[in-house]
């Protein structure tokens, strides 16, 4: 199927889908109207892209017909210059229209979920935990997110790990990469002799869970409640307000006891948990998804090193991709943009490339 016979289609899909709103027994079917609404919303960009398109190739008809046709010296100017500036953006449309056309990740457009944990390298590996999340909260609000704290568990120096959820418009799109091993290269604080010491995390990106995605059976879940331990408010620890929750076929277990509330320190273990069974669900088809097309990069496996942040050179290395960026600094306080980009292009030029073979 050419590239337009898939545009056309996608266009009578639209119609049809705005044809199906126009209904007013459908806001009664609201899990219907829900995958409508939200179907048609992922096709409107390329359906106003095509039209665009096509009314440059319009215009382009238009000045030929004109220098043809027109005996108007003057009119005849302005038709070639009509000319040349369209027929330069036919093939800037077409590159578009094709990207458009890659299929899109189904929750792109979600929530997250980011759990940052400590790895080799004891009280430095803690520290990097701090700033890392610090680079991520700044590149959330760049990007006008907003983040809040699930969990927070501090070591003897910077913290063990913490969870954290992002929300916003498409933020899985622009945080799903950020999956595995984070590796930095420095001297940490308390070394007296200058060595460079090499400390590892882990991060883990999961998509927030809606209803209509996946719901948990509870008749495998088992809760427990106990006591809260450690340093707390008032009237913290006195109370059996902490929660566990243990999946049972999977063994994933979840603990919360930051919030006083026993029902909030549930609906917060809850929330996680349901997140990590259904990313297990996501990462089994990501990996079967990776082995067809190796060259795209994968989201789901934790154990893969991706990233190296060297201090001393100022450099930030992208594994993945062979990306090597000289501005560390600029990194670490959250412009992550330039990495995001390419990690995005790398995915649609493999994309495209699975496309033509």
């Amino acid at each position: 199927m050419s590239i337009f016979s898939k545009l056309d289609a996608v266009v009578d899909r639209f119609d049809n889908l705005t044809e199906k709103m126009g209904d007013p027994t459908l806001y009664e079917r609201q899990e219907e109207y829900q995958a409508i609404t939200k179907e048609r919303a992922n096709l409107e960009d390329i359906v106003k892209a095509y039209k665009e398109y096509k009314q440059v190739k319009a215009d382009v008809e238009e000045a030929k017909d004109i220098l043809k046709n027109e005996k108007d010296e003057e009119m005849r100017e302005m038709a070639k210059e009509e000319l040349s500036e369209k027929e330069s953006e036919i093939p800037v449309w077409e590159d578009r229209l094709k990207l458009l056309l890659l299929p899109k990740d189904p929750i792109d457009d979600k929530n997250v979920i980011i759990e940052i944990r400590a790895g080799a390298g004891g009280d430095e590996a803690s520290i990097f935990v701090g700033d890392v999340y610090r680079m991520y909260q700044n590149y959330c609000r760049s990007l006008g997110f907003k983040t809040e704290n699930i969990s927070v568990s501090e070591g003897d120096e910077g913290i063990k790990e913490i969870i954290f959820s992002i929300s916003g418009d498409k933020v899985y799109s622009k945080m799903k990469y950020e999956s595995g091993v984070h590796r930095v290269q420095r001297v940490p604080k308390t070394e007296s002799q200058g060595r460079i010491h090499t400390s590892t995390i882990t991060v883990a990106v999961l998509p927030e869970v809606e209803d209509l995605d996946f719901k948990l059976n509870m008749n495998d879940v088992r809760v427990d409640v106990y006591r809260s331990s450690g340093a707390g408010g008032q009237s913290v620890n006195t109370t059996d307000s902490a929660v566990r929750m243990t999946h049972i076929p999977t063994g994933e277990v979840v603990a919360c006891q930051d919030e006083r509330s026993q029902l909030k320190n549930k609906d917060k273990a809850m929330k996680i948990l349901t997140a990590r069974i259904y990313d297990k669900m996501l990462q089994e088809k990501n990996a079967k998804e990776a082995a067809e097309r190796k060259g795209l990069v994968g989201t789901g496996d934790r154990s893969e090193r991706i990233r190296t942040y060297n201090y001393p050179q100022g450099r930030c290395s992208d594994h993945r991709i062979g990306l090597t960026l000289y501005s560390l600094d600029k990194i670490m306080e959250g412009d992550l943009g330039e990495v995001t980009d390419a990690l995005v292009a790398h995915n649609q030029a493999e994309l495209l490339k699975g496309q033509e073979e």
